[in-house]
């Protein structure tokens, strides 16, 4: 049977204020398989952001269990998450989060001085993550130079480079207009097709329909899970 790159059995997540306590994930559990697109959708406090953090080791949950790529990393210590979200996770934000300074070429070489990687091969492998992203011409650039949606672009490409099993993307569109939307969903669509997993955090039903698996969360359990129809063909 395949393997999938996202296992969760029972997952929930709980804060407390006080002696008070606040469950916002009540359960939940899921697999998604490899080069799988898949859109996370809910209302705001359906538990979606939470879920995201999770997913992405940002965050470990009260109970349940989540295996990423084999790893169990429901009750790893802050390090060793650290670790396994360095190699495993390419991340895109919302608010593209680029280091203002630095230029596009070393923004999106940031994953490899964490891994080790020698300087000529970071500059090699993230100029060529520039080049598919379309902004090969642009590496000298700093992020004021460039337009928001040249910015996601860069942070797409940093996300890319260190090769990870899941790509997780959270309101990726949310500061763009519709035209730049539109074409920051065919490069996720691109990066879809050439074999990659890709999770895509949205509450917006225009942005879930690229993806080919829509998963609804509603009060901090899953609501509908579905495979889209509508996707658009590789």
């Amino acid at each position: 049977m395949e393997k999938s790159v996202i296992h969760l059995e029972g997952i929930r997540k709980s804060y407390f204020l006080g002696k008070n306590e606040l469950p916002v994930l009540k359960g939940v559990s899921l697999d998604i398989f490899k080069n799988e697109y898949v859109a996370l959708m809910g209302p705001s406090g359906s538990g979606k952001s939470t879920l995201m953090n999770i997913l992405g080791c940002l965050d470990t949950p009260t109970a349940g269990k989540y295996v990423l790529s084999g790893h169990d990393v429901s009750k790893m210590e802050d390090n060793d998450l650290a670790t396994v979200r360095g190699k495993e996770i390419g991340f895109v934000f919302q608010q593209f989060n680029l280091m203002p300074r630095l230029t596009a070429l070393e923004n999106v070489a940031i994953p490899l001085i964490y891994a080790g990687i020698n300087k000529k091969e970071r500059t090699e492998r993230a100029i060529m993550m520039l080049e598919k992203v379309g902004l090969g011409e642009r590496y000298k650039h700093k992020p004021n130079e460039l337009s928001g949606g040249q910015c996601q672009r860069v942070a797409i490409a940093r996300a890319l480079v260190n090769n990870p099993s899941l790509i997780l993307a959270d309101e990726p569109t949310g500061n763009l207009d519709s035209k730049t939307s539109v074409e920051i969903m065919d490069i996720f669509g691109a990066i879809h097709a050439s074999g990659n997993t890709v999770v895509l955090v949205t509450h917006e039903e225009d942005i879930a329909e690229h993806a080919k698996r829509v998963i609804r969360l509603r009060d901090g359990v899953i609501e509908s899970d579905r495979i889209n129809q509508k996707a658009p063909a590789l």
